[in-house]
């Protein structure tokens, strides 16, 4: 009982905008708590409401200073500002390698901006398993927008679409981005894309190269068509933020006269759901008989007495007896 009353005044205060609150929240949501059941169900009522952008590109184009001045230019509208900064992970200590970001210490004594890193602990796709649900204690806490900055670990970071309402793809001149955009299919996540340092040289030919791959890979949605604008900005001046701004606004305005705003929060929600229920799976077929019946099971495969469909079978029914 105890424990049902400490987590409801968490929320409480949460929705108070008391970032210890916070904090908290997403704590015990990393550490996968055995209250963590708890909170979902306490915070479920006070979620949907928040504006959640992606941004995602390879390392050094300016993630974080881009995050930064997106914080400034949506405070600077009145609006509650939280930052999921998605970092490597520590190989020793699991915790994230860069800590809360420098760059962004700009905003850490603002009451109205909550910034948390967190680490990916070996998730592929860029994003750290528990990110969807640190989203909904963010949401829950009556943040208006909630900026997901994303590992820049390229092809296998295209997962933020799951989470995101709109996906912001940053490249830089010189860096051979349009290209490697094109391979990583970046292309069809896009719903935005930012070409940050534009004071440097070959600019104009990168936003070229992807106004020419953009109209060979125009993307249809349900017998619609968003075409993505490409935004020149130089982040670290805070110039061209106010176009990235009215872009996001733009493609959010598109997808809900077009039913995909209502589609992407139901592939959210359905892509969260099926992680935690193959989350709960592996956890049980690791306990199952102490793992020795997966030990068993893996020897009679690697002696040829039985294929691994049918071991995975009879793998399942030990969890479904159990």
């Amino acid at each position: 009982m105890a424990r049902k009353v400490e987590v409801a005044d968490l929320v409480d205060r949460a929705r108070e905008r008391q970032p210890r609150a916070v904090a908290r929240l997403i704590s015990l949501v990393e550490d996968a708590s055995p209250q963590l059941r708890e909170v979902a169900a306490a915070l479920a009522p006070f979620t949907g409401r928040a504006q959640v952008v992606g941004l995602t590109g390879s390392p050094g184009v300016g993630k974080s200073t881009t995050t930064s001045a997106l914080v400034a230019a949506y405070r600077a509208q009145g609006k509650r500002v939280g930052v999921l900064a998605v970092d490597p992970s520590s190989p020793f200590s699991g915790g994230a390698l860069l800590g809360d970001r420098v760059r962004m210490q700009d905003h850490a004594t603002d009451p109205d901006v909550f910034i948390r890193s967190m680490a990916t602990r070996g998730h592929l796709g860029g994003m750290a398993w528990a990110t969807p649900q640190a989203l909904r204690v963010l949401d829950a806490a009556g943040f208006d927008v909630v900026l997901i900055e994303t590992v820049g670990v390229g092809q296998s970071e295209v997962d933020v679409v799951a989470l995101a309402d709109t996906t912001l793809v940053l490249l830089a001149p010189g860096m051979g981005d349009g290209i490697q955009a094109a391979k990583a299919g970046i292309l069809e996540i896009a719903d935005v894309f930012v070409v940050n340092k534009a004071d440097r040289d070959g600019a104009d030919t990168t936003a070229r190269e992807l106004k020419y791959m953009i109209s060979l890979g125009r993307r249809e949605i349900r017998g619609a068509s968003w075409r993505q604008p490409i935004v020149k900005t130089v982040a670290a001046r805070g110039e061209g933020v106010g176009e990235v701004v009215e872009a996001i606004d733009a493609h959010r305005a598109w997808t809900a006269d077009h039913g995909e705003f209502e589609h992407r929060r139901a592939l959210r929600a359905r892509t969260e759901i099926e992680a935690i229920a193959v989350e709960t799976l592996r956890s049980r077929l690791g306990d199952l008989h102490g793992g020795d019946a997966l030990d068993r099971l893996a020897k009679r495969v690697m002696a040829g007495d039985l294929d691994p469909y049918a071991a995975a079978d009879s793998l399942i029914e030990g969890v479904q007896r159990d």
